[in-house]
C-alpha cells in the first residue's frame, strides 16, 4: 500500500517521498491509520521494520502547532535508539516545524534543562532514567501529553525498565492514546498494556517476517576455544561487507576487536563502559563503511538502526530467544539477503532448539572453511584489490617495476604483492580468555531433555532478572562430534531447494 492512501497530510507526503520511500511496510500499514483515529495499539515488529515512521507519521500529523506543551512522549531504552528517534522526527517532522528534543543520560543534564526551559518540545523522545530524572526535577511537565509510545517494551524489560515505566506513566495521567511497539510479547509486557492502555488493538507481524525470510540462518558447533580461528576463518571466506559480531560480556568485546585488528581486520568494539562520545564516533564509522566489523553485547547494540550489514556472528549464543530475533534483525533488511552464524557450544545445543521454536525456523549446520579454504578467501580479496589497483595511473612506479624484473619473476613478485595483501592470520595467536557456556538446567539427555532448560538464573547484568528458556527437543539432531553435517563453501547467496551449501559472495556484486 502507498502512504498516499494512509490519510496522511501533504507535508508528511512530501517528507516520506524526500526519504525514498512509496510503499508502506506493513507495519505502517496497519498502524498508521489506526494511530490516526486515536486509538490505542499495540505493535509487535522486530527493529528494522519501519516502527519509528508507523508511530513518527500518526504524532505529527495530530500536533497542534499553536500548543506551547509537551503533547508526545516516546520512550526508548537507549540512547543510540533515542537520538536516532529524534532524527527521524525531524527528518520527517521538517515541513512541519516539528519541535523535537531528545534527554538520556550520559549527557549533561544542565543543558537539557536550558534547552528545555529555552523552548518547549512538542515531541520529547527519552530513556526511562533520564526522564524520571527531569520529572523529579521538574524540568518537564508531561500534564498536556496526549500520546505516549513504548518503544522496544521488551528490551526495556529486559534492561530492568518497568518499574521505571509504570512510574513515568504516572505522570501521564492526561493521555489519550498509548502505542506499544515490541519484538516479542512476554507476559510482563502484556500486564503494562492491560493496566495502561485502553482496549489496544492489536498489530502483530507473522512470526517468519520476525525473523525476517531473507535471512539465512546456520549454527556452527565447536568449543569455546575453538571459536575465534572458526569465525576469522569464516570471515576470511565470506568476506562480508559489513559484519556484526555479538558476545556475551564486556571483556569479550575488547578482547575479540583486539584479536581482530592483531590479525589486520578493520573491527573496533562498542560496550556500556566506552564513553558516549567514543561509542558513537564507532558507530558513525562503520555506518559509513570506514569500519568493516562492529564487536558488540546486546546491551550496546540494542536499537541500533544500521543498514546494509550482510552478516550477523553470534560468537557467544545469546542469554534468551528474544534476543536473537533482535541480533538477526540487523541483517537482510530493505529486500537485501542476510547471514547469520552462531557458534554453539555442546551443551548449548537444547537453547539453540528452543530458539529454532521461537523463530520457527531451524537453524542449519555448517561446518568450518579450512585454513586452505580461508587462504582462497583471502587471496580472492586481494586480487580484486590488484584489479582496482590497476584501473589507476601506475606510470610513476614503472621505473622501479622494471628494476625489480631485472632481480626477480614476474611470478615472484606478484606473489610477494599477494602475500603482502592477504593475511596470513593463522600466524597471528590470538587468546580470548574462556567464558562459562550457558548453564544446562534440564532433565533427559544434555542439550534438549524434557524438563525446564533456562538461560542463567539472572539478567545480563547480573542483577537478577528473567529466568528464561524451556529446554528443545529431546531427541535434537546436530548430535554428532563434529562441527556440523554441511560441506562450506562459504558465502551467503540464497539456498536451493534441498542443498544446504552456499557460494562465496563477491564484495563487488
Amino acid at each position: 500500500m502507498k502512504f498516499s492512501e494512509l490519510g496522511l497530510n501533504d507535508e508528511l507526503l512530501k517528507a516520506i517521498k524526500r526519504s525514498g520511500f512509496e510503499e508502506a511496510t506493513p507495519i505502517q500499514e496497519q498502524t498508521i491509520p489506526l494511530a490516526l483515529a486515536g486509538k490505542d495499539v499495540i505493535g509487535q515488529a522486530q527493529t528494522g521494520t519501519g516502527k519509528t515512521a508507523a508511530f513518527a507519521l500518526p504524532i505529527l500529523q495530530n500536533l497542534d502547532r499553536h500548543e506551547k506543551t509537551i503533547q508526545a512522549l516516546i520512550i526508548e531504552p537507549t540512547r543510540e535508539l533515542a537520538i536516532q528517534t529524534q532524527e527521524e522526527l525531524f527528518r520527517l517532522g521538517r515541513d512541519e516545524k516539528a519541535r523535537v528534543q531528545v534527554v538520556y543520560g550520559g549527557a549533561d543534564i544542565g543543558r537539557q534543562i536550558r534547552s528545555l526551559k529555552k523552548q518547549v518540545p512538542a515531541i520529547l523522545v527519552g530513556t526511562p532514567g533520564r526522564l524520571l530524572d527531569h520529572l523529579k526535577r521538574k524540568t518537564i511537565d508531561l500534564e498536556n501529553v496526549n500520546t505516549i509510545v513504548l518503544d522496544e517494551a521488551d528490551e526495556m524489560l529486559d534492561m530492568g525498565f518497568i518499574q521505571d515505566i509504570e512510574s513515568i506513566l504516572s505522570y501521564v495521567k492526561n493521555r489519550k492514546q498509548t502505542l506499544l511497539f515490541s519484538a516479542t510479547m512476554p507476559k510482563p509486557i502484556l500486564r503494562i498494556s492491560e493496566k495502561f492502555m485502553n482496549n489496544p488493538e492489536i498489530v502483530r507481524i507473522k512470526a517468519k517476517e520476525l525473523t525476517a525470510d531473507l535471512i539465512d540462518q546456520y549454527f556452527v558447533r565447536s568449543k569455546d576455544s575453538e571459536k575465534f580461528d572458526i569465525m576469522c576463518r569464516l570471515i576470511d571466506v565470506e568476506s562480508p561487507d559489513l559484519a556484526v559480531i555479538f558476545v556475551r560480556t564486556k571483556r569479550r568485546v575488547d578482547e575479540v576487536t583486539r584479536g581482530l585488528q592483531a590479525r589486520g581486520y578493520n573491527a573496533a568494539g562498542i560496550h556500556g563502559d566506552l564513553s558516549q562520545a567514543r561509542r558513537m564516533s564507532v558507530l558513525k564509522r562503520f555506518r559509513s563503511g570506514k569500519l568493516d566489523i562492529l564487536v558488540a553485547t546486546d546491551v550496546a547494540a540494542r536499537g541500533l538502526d544500521i543498514s546494509g550489514v550482510t552478516h550477523v556472528y553470534n560468537y557467544d549464543i545469546p542469554q534468551d530467544p528474544d534476543s536473537y530475533v533482535h541480533r538477526i534483525g540487523r541483517t537482510g533488511r530493505a529486500g537485501q539477503n542476510g547471514m547469520s552464524v552462531t557458534f554453539v557450544t555442546p551443551n548449548e545445543i537444547g537453547y539453540m532448539r528452543t530458539i529454532e521454536q521461537l523463530t520457527k525456523k531451524k537453524m542449519e549446520p555448517l561446518r568450518p572453511p579450512s585454513d586452505d579454504q580461508a587462504l582462497r578467501g583471502q587471496l580472492k580479496v586481494a586480487k580484486t584489490k590488484i584489479e582496482d589497483l590497476m584501473k589507476e595511473d601506475l606510470t610513476k612506479y614503472t621505473q622501479d617495476a622494471d628494476e625489480l624484473l631485472e632481480n626477480y619473476s614476474a611470478v615472484d613478485l606478484v606473489s610477494a604483492f599477494l602475500k603482502n595483501l592477504s593475511k596470513d592470520s593463522s600466524k597471528v595467536e590470538v587468546k580470548i580468555s574462556s567464558e562459562k557456556p550457558l548453564p544446562y538446567k534440564g532433565g533427559g539427555r544434555r542439550g534438549g531433555g524434557r524438563g525446564r532448560g533456562h538461560y542463567g538464573h539472572g539478567s545480563r547484568n547480573g542483577h537478577g532478572g528473567r529466568g528464561g528458556y524451556r529446554g528443545g527437543d529431546r531427541n535434537h539432531r546436530g548430535g554428532d562430534r563434529d562441527h556440523g553435517h554441511g560441506n562450506y563453501r562459504g558465502g551467503h547467496s540464497r539456498r536451493n531447494g534441498g542443498d544446504h551449501n552456499f557460494v562465496i559472495k563477491n564484495k563487488k556484486d
